[in-house]
């Protein structure tokens, strides 16, 4: 038996009204928001972080203080990068972990 080909799958689930083509307008667009937000929030933040790095490190702060900052602009860099090839989901969990362990840095100072 033949297969059908997918223009008629798509013809027939048309004609059976299954297609919802509003919903479908915007996804891509909607897709593409989300990257360039995961990947900006991403860069910002970790810009963020290595300046408050960078700060404690030059003044009497414990060491810990600028790893922990280091550390969590490292993260938010990992989240930019994801964010950039559309893994959003996962980007914005590592934006959310990375300003976690900032603020693990700035409790310490």
């Amino acid at each position: 038996m033949p297969r059908p080909d997918s223009d008629d799958a798509d013809a027939d689930a048309a004609a059976d009204g299954d297609v919802d083509s509003g919903e479908d307008e915007y996804a891509g667009e909607d897709a593409r928001q989300a990257r360039w937000t995961a990947a900006g929030t991403g860069a910002l933040l970790t810009l963020a972080g290595l300046a408050a790095a960078l700060l404690r490190l030059t003044g009497p702060a414990p060491a810990l203080v600028p790893a922990a900052y280091a550390l969590g602009a490292a993260v938010c860099a990992l989240a930019a990068l994801l964010g950039s090839r559309g893994r959003t989901r996962r980007a914005l969990w590592l934006l959310i972990a990375g300003v976690m362990v900032m603020a693990v840095g700035d409790q310490l100072d």
